[in-house]
């Protein structure tokens, strides 16, 4: 006999099957046939058939050329995600710059837009405009205009709250902005997209995970801008905390009676190993460089082993490198990911980074830990904002499929 939750278990089958069969496509090395996604996912053809039908109505697969094959018979058509379809809207909000990128649903960037500008002097409200415009420009360039948006995702240096407040976000001087209120304002070209916000380590940490296609499924990846955060993987998932508070890394003491540091605190990493520290002590700050112009100094001054700039970043890979076999001593990971400014910086920073946590990290004689530079560099978070849009959809397409 038929109960009342039948319906129910029958419509949550054909969600689970539906973004199984978009996962299949998105992840095989050339497009399948859907003979081999039955084959794989061991459901029927015919119901395999139904559903490839049903995401090609919706604009999420595409029929491409016949699968090549050596035996005999008439070649199967492959499939693959719509080049055409959903799109994810990825924004950055950092200290000394805003930034706005469109993905498609392969996760291939569209568009990119980077507006360079001291945050600090001005309001949230102000900021969110600038933003705003910063991604009706990137949604209204030639290369993003056709594609339908399914959401956006915001990377904020902060603290942020599971419904998008960002609580506290010391280098910015903001604290409880509701951020996605201010952007849905009407006349706002936001005003109607869905919104959520994150850390921006923590979605830079997701980009990256992406880009080596989940391998390796443990590391810290470090944020390194004026400000310091970290993203937490941990088996192949974000590890976020108890509040989501998680990967405050610039503000773990490297010396408790150091400088002191936005926060309120002294002696925090950020003081040490931030941008603005390794300018200092490159002698590149105060003149009237842009921070792209000042970093792109410090490492041609690197490579010609100028000593003061140097020191500099053996002193900032030093402190990083203490915080960091505390890291790893506490929760076992293998691979640390130097991101944001630290990923260009990689050459210098991460040998004198390995040589400290050699010297603290207990387990390190018999499970060495490896340091990489970032495969996305500063435009991890942006990237990654975006991709975790059309994840969603190639995770979850019956939404989208519903909406039409």
């Amino acid at each position: 006999m038929r109960t009342p939750e039948s319906p129910l278990r029958q419509a949550g089958l054909r969600e689970h099957h539906l973004g199984l069969v978009v996962r299949q496509v998105a992840a095989a090395q050339r497009p399948p046939s859907r003979a081999e996604i039955a084959a794989t996912t061991g459901l029927t053809r015919a119901t395999v058939s139904a559903l490839v039908d049903e995401l090609i109505g919706g604009n999420l697969l595409t029929e491409v050329a016949p699968v090549p094959r050596t035996g005999a018979g008439r070649p199967a058509t492959g499939l693959a995600l719509a080049a055409d379809g959903p799109a994810g809207l990825g924004l950055e909000i950092n200290v000394d710059y805003l930034a706005a990128c469109l993905v498609d649903l392969s996760g291939t960037v569209r568009h990119r837009a980077v507006l360079p500008a001291d945050q600090r002097p001005h309001p949230p409200e102000l900021v969110l405009a600038r933003l705003a415009a910063l991604a009706d420009q990137v949604l209204t360039a030639p290369q993003a205009r056709e594609l339908p948006l399914a959401g956006a995702a915001l990377a904020v240096p902060g603290l942020v709250t599971g419904d998008g407040l960002v609580r506290l976000a010391p280098n910015l001087g903001w604290h409880d902005v509701d951020v996605a209120a201010v952007l849905a304002t009407d006349g706002s070209p936001l005003a109607d997209v869905p919104l959520t916000v994150d850390n921006e380590a923590n979605l830079a940490a997701l980009g990256e995970l992406h880009a080596r296609h989940g391998e390796p499924a443990d590391f810290v990846y470090v944020s390194g801008e004026i400000g310091i955060g970290a993203g937490i993987v941990l088996d192949g998932r974000l590890f976020r905390g108890t509040r989501g508070w998680s990967g405050e890394l610039g503000h773990l003491a490297v010396r408790p009676d150091g400088p002191s540091c936005r926060c309120g605190a002294r002696g925090c990493l950020e003081q040490y190993a931030g941008q603005e520290a390794i300018l200092r002590s490159a002698g590149l700050a105060g003149q009237g460089l842009t921070a792209t112009e000042a970093l792109r100094q410090v490492a041609d001054r690197a490579a010609r082993s100028e000593p003061q700039v140097r020191r500099a970043l053996t002193a900032a890979a030093g402190a990083l490198g203490v915080v960091l076999a505390g890291v790893v001593n506490l929760l076992d990971v293998q691979t640390i990911v130097l991101g944001g400014i630290y990923a260009p910086l990689a050459p210098w920073l991460s040998p004198v980074v390995e040589a400290e946590i050699g010297r603290r990290v207990l387990t390190v004689g018999w499970s060495p830990v490896t340091v990489q530079a970032s495969l996305l560099g500063a435009e991890a978070a942006g990237t990654g904002a975006a991709g975790a849009v059309v994840r969603a959809v190639r995770d979850h397409p019956a939404p989208w499929l519903a909406a039409g």
